[in-house]
């Protein structure tokens, strides 16, 4: 390799960019000088330039830190790098050591030059493997076996990882209730006792777009219910409810969702709807290539793709990519069986020929899928499948062709329409012209809305006889959800912890979104210009909490209503209700009230009333200029009210301090000292009442005996007057 070629070796912890493998060699690497050069191809036919651009923007895996420049010079730079045998990491690092090369050379390199010299940690590994797996990178996929206690392999390819950490629930015995169901027999199930939405929150998922699949599971106990209903959320979308009579449907068994996952994470959320207990057996996140089931621009990176149903026609089996040796970046779909489309309406075609252009990017489709086929008859010679959909949703429809009929021999043999609901949505479909020949891969996409409850997808011949069709993929589009503030969902879940939160409460998963099955007790506000939820309100009256507030809740900007108090009815979602108010006597949070709760200046009602806080009234409170409604009555506050609150009385704003030990400060609180109890209020009153009772009884006696003396001396008077004048007198 000359000088202007771009070396790169690999040794111990440290990757090497080196202008020449002299250079390298003089630095002592180990086996630096074989001579073995192999040539980076990228990937799917990509330019260089392109290639480089998407490595180079792509995000690193979170488990393995980013290059980082440590020495650069003229003729080399070093970057650290912990695992380099890791191949999607390797096949980014090399985007970067080309751009730095160019840089340091200053001159762009020619498809001539682009060579790298590969030296491995393993001597067992040779530049031509390495390089091929750099060239042709392992998908990301993590499958999880629910409630397993040991890591699980079903065959060469699958290894199931157990559960532990992710999220709560119960593990037990299942029962497959499908044939697809991976052969697994353990599930998690989610009682209500964990609260109406239960989540498997999964971290370390690289940037890209990916197929998540959910397989549901039956309890192998006969107590409990044997069909749960429930419904599943991903990323905080609604995606699925499950229908009664999934147990028979092998496409109903499961879920399929096609999403981009930007954040590093992914969450997958199941919610209780009162029939059963949700229970799931496996969980697989498979990344797929980012332009798989690209629809337009309703199908981008803010749209989650719902299966609705694949069909795999002319043939009798069921089907998984996996066994038809599909690409790995195909995310195994499930093909359903289908040798017909109703009695004499059709009939199937099958060939052991090779079909061309078959597993291109970016789907990937197995060549097997376009070896059967369907084909309409002389008594019908329209093609038409009908299946229920969703009124006024958007639905995205792909459907399959190859030629394998030995009667068509070339272009103009076979023409027909494609129409949805009979409305002609592709004219003059002809698979030889529009392939290149026959035994190729066709491949066609549209997207409609559906108008009804029903979708009939119709093939209509125009010239020739029949219509022919090898599979079909239906699904339905939806826009995701934007998410709650993650500083504000991990506020929250630090409150829940703090507060003592009962855990049929839940709070699992994002708080918002869906917008069927909201937290219980928080209150949503979505900012249109940020696409982001806010939370503005929380309602926790009298539901059992026992901690104590923590300066989380000041990271709840937008907070303007907080109700924590004992004297309210509990706003108890349903399947906390029983459980809760057969032991609750009110909230006891205990604690002082922190001072960062000033800083939340939206707050317009603060009721905190009849807990057990203590400690004096934070000075910051007077920073809540917005605050109408503050109650702090029924704890054991002590101190004076801070003077900012006491001045705002005369502004039109209820405060009530009452009832709290030591408090004072404002008028109607005790100057100093403490707050007289209830029972001591009730003794003085008593008292008060005896001794003015007393006052009357005296009173009375004195003003009777004041009477009988007045008496007695006038008698006494009249009979003195009477012996002096000897005149009759009357005397009273």
């Amino acid at each position: 390799m000359n000088g202007h070629g771009l070396g790169d070796a690999i040794a111990g912890n440290k990757i090497v960019l080196n202008r020449s493998l002299e250079d390298a060699s003089l630095m002592g690497l180990a086996n630096v000088q074989r001579d073995e050069v192999c040539e980076m191809v990228p990937r799917n036919g990509i330019s260089w330039a392109q290639s480089v651009d998407k490595m180079n923007n792509t995000a690193y895996d979170s488990k393995v830190t980013a290059p980082q420049v440590v020495e650069s010079g003229s003729s080399m730079d070093f970057l650290e790098f912990r695992d380099p045998r890791h191949e999607k990491k390797l096949k980014q690092v090399i985007g970067h050591l080309k751009g730095m090369w160019e840089k340091l050379s200053s001159s762009s390199l020619g498809d001539e030059e682009v060579g790298f010299h590969m030296v491995t940690a393993d001597e067992s590994q040779s530049c031509v493997e390495l390089v091929d797996k750099v060239n042709n990178p392992v998908p990301f996929a993590i499958r999880i076996s629910c409630g397993a206690r040991e890591n699980v392999q079903t065959s060469r390819h699958a290894i199931w990882y157990n559960d532990f950490g992710y999220t709560g629930g119960f593990p037990a015995n299942a029962v497959r209730p499908s044939l697809v169901t991976p052969p697994l027999y353990t599930l998690r199930y989610f009682p209500p006792s964990e609260g109406p939405e239960s989540c498997y929150v999964i971290n370390g998922i690289p940037e890209g777009h990916y197929m998540v699949k959910i397989f549901f599971g039956l309890l192998a106990q006969s107590d409990f219910d044997n069909e749960p209903l429930f419904d599943m959320s991903v990323e905080g979308t609604l995606i699925h409810s499950l229908k009664s009579g999934w147990t028979t449907n092998n496409e109903q068994s499961f879920l399929e969702t096609l999403v981009f996952l930007m954040d590093g994470t992914v969450s997958i959320c199941f919610h209780s709807t009162g029939h059963g207990d949700p229970a799931i057996i496996s969980i697989e996140i498979l990344q797929i290539d980012d332009e798989a089931y690209h629809c337009g621009p309703e199908c981008g990176k803010g749209a989650i793709l719902k299966t609705i149903s694949r069909l795999n026609c002319g043939t009798s089996i069921p089907t998984l990519d996996e066994n038809y040796s599909g690409d790995h970046w195909s995310g195994d779909r499930y093909w359903r069986p289908i040798v017909a489309f109703g009695q004499n309406a059709s009939e199937p075609r099958s060939t052991q020929n090779a079909i061309k252009q078959a597993s291109n990017a970016p789907n990937f489709y197995p060549n097997a899928l376009y070896q059967t086929a369907i084909v309409s008859t002389d008594s019908q010679p329209d093609l038409a499948y009908t299946m229920d959909v969703d009124s006024n949703k958007n639905y995205s429809i792909w459907l399959h062709f190859a030629e394998i009929d030995a009667s068509i021999r070339g272009a103009g043999e076979r023409v027909f329409d494609v129409l949805i609901n009979e409305d002609t949505l592709l004219e003059n479909i002809d698979i030889v012209e529009m392939s290149g020949g026959r035994y190729t891969a066709l491949v066609l996409n549209t997207t409609v809305t559906g108008s009804g409850r029903t979708m009939t997808i119709t093939l209509r011949p125009k010239s020739g006889k029949h219509a022919i069709v090898s599979a079909i993929e239906v699904f339905q589009v939806r826009a995701a959800e934007s998410k709650t503030s993650p500083g504000e969902v991990n506020a929250l879940k630090a409150l829940k912890k703090a507060l003592g939160l009962p855990t049929c409460f839940g709070w699992n998963g994002d708080p918002c979104v869906p917008k069927e099955h909201l937290w219980s007790g928080a209150g949503c506000y979505f900012d249109k210009s940020e696409r982001r939820w806010f939370i503005d309100g929380l309602d926790l009256d009298n539901i059992g909490l026992n901690g104590f507030l923590t300066d989380d809740i000041s990271k709840l900007h937008h907070l303007q209503s907080l109700r924590t108090s004992s004297s309210s009815r509990p706003n108890i979602h349903f399947a906390c209700y029983v459980g809760l108010y057969r032991n609750l006597s009110g909230n006891t949070i205990h604690g002082a009230i922190p001072s960062s709760l000033g800083t939340v200046t939206s707050l317009k009602f603060l009721d905190l009333s009849y807990n057990l806080l203590n400690g004096s009234i934070p000075e910051s409170l007077g920073q809540l200029t917005e605050l109408r409604i503050l109650n702090l009555n029924g704890n054991s506050l002590s101190g004076r009210v801070p003077a900012v609150l006491g001045g705002r009385l005369l502004n039109g704003t209820s405060f009530n301090f009452t009832d709290n030990a030591g408090l004072s400060g404002i008028p109607g609180l005790r100057t100093s000292g403490p707050h007289l109890s209830v029972g001591a209020k009730v003794g003085i009153a008593f008292s008060a009442s005896l001794s003015v009772l007393l006052l009357v009884i005296c009173f009375v006696f004195y003003w009777k005996r004041r009477r009988n003396i007045l008496q007695e001396q006038q008698m006494a008077g009249c009979h003195n007057h009477r012996n002096q004048t000897s005149r009759k007198c009357k005397c009273i």
